[in-house]
């Protein structure tokens, strides 16, 4: 066996190496790498740098809460009143449902008052430019749509009567939620839809129609539906103001304290979580915004309406 070689002895490989590694410090200093292009935000022009190169320049674009709004608390709970209002307006529905599902009110003392307000509503609202001949359109239309719900509330009155009545209610809760949350509140967002809300307050009432006793409560349920979701949300779009709630909640509270103590104060409790603590939080929490806008953003298409297609044009 030959000897094993001690730690110390002479290599000449590793004179090799370091002489080697010598040559090819000084070529890199004598021969340095030739300067890179400056880099440009266009992809087919960066071929010299790494896939996954960020340049210093990238982010000087970037900025930050463009045109983002901070809203007040007080402005906040004067805006959600149309919310609250929309509740409240399916409270006063519901109420006459029951009045009339529990047949402590006669048809016919829910309609009288209903004829008088709307009237007394509609000149409110066409007043400025009422005229003789809009009357009389306007009242060819009314007609018309009494007298088709007049003949199709037996119809419809009978239309559920498969369905148990609490199969119903659960589905009247579902579509009266459909309505709050699809109905226009004055907010031009993707999910507005003033179809899905009136039909969904429309079908709700079908439903409820179908439990009462007869095909004429029906018929002034329906009425009810209609003025409740159709004439009423006209009005209130235009003229409506966060004070109007006062009254309404205060009608809405009364009726319910006459029929039900608890629903009442799930009722007050909705108003007060909706118009009061639901404005807190979003206060509080709108100091979290942080959007960030630069060229890397998609383009917006904007949405052709009447109010831009002349300027497009």
């Amino acid at each position: 066996m030959q000897p094993a070689k001690a730690k110390n002895e002479y290599n000449p490989l590793d004179n090799k190496l370091i002489h080697c590694k010598i040559k090819e410090v000084n070529k890199l200093k004598f021969n340095p790498m030739p300067k890179r292009k400056p880099w440009r935000k266009n992809l087919y022009e960066n071929e010299e740098y790494e896939d996954n190169y960020t340049d210093p320049t990238f982010l000087k674009d970037l900025q930050t809460n463009i045109n983002v709004r901070f809203y007040r608390l007080g402005d906040v709970i004067r805006g959600v009143t149309v919310l609250n209002n929309q509740i409240s307006c399916i409270t006063g529905f519901l109420i006459v449902f029951y009045v009339l599902y529990s047949e402590k009110v006669s048809p016919t003392a829910i309609l009288g008052p209903s004829f008088v307000l709307t009237v007394a509503g509609y000149v409110c609202f066409r007043w400025k430019m009422l005229t003789l001949s809009m009357v009389l359109e306007d009242s060819k239309t009314l007609m018309t749509v009494l007298l088709f719900g007049f003949l199709l509330a037996p119809v419809l009155h009978t239309l559920t009567d498969a369905i148990s009545t609490d199969t119903i209610f659960s589905m009247t809760f579902v579509v009266f939620l459909f309505n709050v949350i699809f109905c226009d509140y004055g907010l031009s967002v993707a999910m507005v839809s003033k179809a899905i809300s009136v039909n969904a307050a429309i079908f709700g009432s079908i439903c409820l129609a179908s439990r009462l006793s007869t095909s004429y409560h029906a018929f002034v349920l329906l009425v009810e539906a209609a003025i409740f979701f159709v004439l009423y949300p006209i009005v209130t779009a235009d003229y409506w103001r966060c004070y109007f709630l006062l009254p309404i909640f205060a009608a809405c509270s009364y009726c319910l304290w006459i029929i039900s103590v608890n629903v009442l104060w799930i009722y007050v409790a909705i108003t007060v979580f909706v118009n009061f603590i639901c404005p807190c939080i979003f206060v509080i929490q709108q100091r979290h915004k942080h959007n960030i806008h630069g060229p890397w953003d998609e383009a917006i298409v904007e949405e052709t309406t009447d109010d831009n297609i002349d300027i497009k044009l």
